[in-house]
């Protein structure tokens, strides 16, 4: 539902339902009474500006929708949205582009809330070889599906099922945290991509390992990554705060020497 056809109270007792939080807990974390919480649930106290943001910040609800919960209750949003291309976020878009760029040789990418494809450094070319479905290129290129798409990069992902297990819980995490109708959809079809796995039974995890690496064939060798991602600190901007870089780095010294080699090569290109 939208902010329009649902009142602030129902919107958060959906999101305080959505954080597995009673009404005690919530009221206990926004130092009010259950009484009063429950008043305001219920549509029969109307809370004040400072209360609906006080309320979302213990309920940890994303700018956009913290947004939508201030139009529900007869307040004007507090946080702005501007396109990337705005010249307002100019020194931020830099910033990504000095983190990116900074990271080379090794690959890293920013994407925004849907998982679309911002900008990559150009050491992100080993991901891209090979792509048979021309359309996965085509912007806006969502790079959870071209992941895990039979057309894509799923082919040559040595562990594809333990990597696509990982995106999914990724994605579904980020699905319960934030309650986006589009990314609900892309769950959907990414769940209904081949799965990896092989004889029916999936792949054991090593006991002893401390992340998922993505495990990446290229030519007669297998490049082995580990991930990082980097959200902006306190951002108030919905775009910027829904703004993510995943910074790939070498997992062992086989990788690390392919992608120094990779790197001179496109410098020498150039």
């Amino acid at each position: 539902m939208t902010s329009a056809q649902t009142s602030a109270g129902s919107l958060i007792r959906e999101w305080r339902t959505r954080r597995r939080m009673s009404q005690l807990d919530l009221a206990m974390e926004a130092e009010i009474s259950q009484r009063h919480l429950s008043f305001v649930e219920s549509g029969r106290a109307a809370p004040s500006r400072d209360m609906v943001l006080h309320l979302a910040e213990q309920l940890s609800i994303p700018l956009r929708q913290r947004n939508q919960l201030l139009l529900a209750a007869g307040f004007a949003p507090s946080f702005s949205e501007r396109p990337l291309s705005d010249t307002t976020l100019a020194p931020a878009m830099a910033a990504v582009e000095i983190v990116l760029k900074g990271h080379e040789p090794f690959p890293a990418l920013a994407v925004d809330r849907h998982w679309n494809l911002v900008s990559a450094n150009a050491a992100i070319a080993p991901f891209l070889a090979d792509v048979s479905e021309a359309s996965l290129l085509t912007p806006p290129v969502n790079v959870l599906r071209l992941s895990l798409h039979p057309g894509g990069i799923a082919p040559r992902i040595v562990n594809l099922q333990e990597w696509r297990t990982h995106l999914l819980e990724r994605l579904k995490h980020q699905n319960d945290a934030s309650g986006d109708p589009v990314l609900v959809e892309l769950e959907r079809e990414l769940r209904a991509y081949p799965s990896g796995l092989k004889g029916g039974r999936p792949t054991p995890v090593e006991p002893n390992a401390i992340v998922h690496p993505l495990r990446l064939a290229h030519g007669d060798q297998v490049l082995s990554f580990i991930s990082t991602i980097t959200v902006f600190g306190t951002p108030l901007d919905v775009t910027l705060s829904e703004l993510a870089i995943e910074s790939f780095f070498p997992a062992d010294e086989q990788t690390r020497s392919v992608l120094v080699r990779l790197a001179k090569e496109r410098s020498e290109r150039s």
